[in-house]
């Protein structure tokens, strides 16, 4: 091989590194902007679920009940509000939307009586843990050391959910008036609402 070609064989090799890497880091970024971005649309919607049910259900026995796991639905909000700001994520556009629908949902299960309220949380808790479940195999396919932080933040997340969707079970949700069809809806309202999140 000619000395003269060398030169720029190596540089074509380090430019197809270069884009490869660059590529690769572009799939990150949008998966991390994916992941922020629907994750803090469904906390909000999470924490307007838990104040629509606290507004018709607070002063009743369940009210405490209610605003112990509303207090956490607070709590995994403002880490994606300080995970937004950090990241630079933009958040999708539909916000003002989950605001307005997850009140509505916790108020109108919570007016059929504590059980459907409950039956909520249960359809709810149940979407959202499956859905950090499969943010966590992404997360870990990509780089599991450089998303620590982040899987960390998932996994105890996750954790509370299905916490929220057990205590939901053991205060009676499965006796709610039509338990599978309630849950059922609520559950197809909440993956529509997640795809949606991802992309707009």
């Amino acid at each position: 091989m000619s000395n003269m070609l060398r030169p720029l064989m190596n540089s074509s090799h380090i430019c197809k590194r270069f884009a490869s890497t660059a590529v690769k880091d572009a799939r990150t970024r949008a998966l991390i902007d994916k992941i922020i971005r629907v994750d803090h649309a469904g906390e909000l919607g999470a924490d307007r679920i838990y104040a629509g049910q606290h507004a018709v259900l607070g002063k009743t026995p369940v009210g405490p009940l209610i605003k112990e796991m509303w207090e956490e639905e607070k709590y995994h909000k403002a880490t994606f509000d300080r995970l937004m700001a950090e990241r630079r994520v933009r958040p999708t556009a539909l916000l003002p939307l989950w605001n307005v629908a997850g009140f509505v949902l916790g108020a109108s299960t919570a007016m059929l009586g504590k059980e459907a309220a409950m039956a909520c949380t249960v359809a709810v808790e149940d979407v959202i843990g499956d859905h950090y479940n499969s943010q966590i195999r992404e997360l870990m396919e990509d780089d599991p050391e450089k998303h620590k932080e982040l899987l960390e933040i998932v996994k105890k997340f996750r954790d509370d959910e299905l916490h929220h969707h057990d205590t939901g079970l053991e205060h009676d949700a499965e006796k709610a008036p039509f338990y599978s069809a309630l849950t059922e809806v609520i559950k197809v309202g909440c993956r529509g609402a997640i795809w949606i999140s991802e992309k707009i």
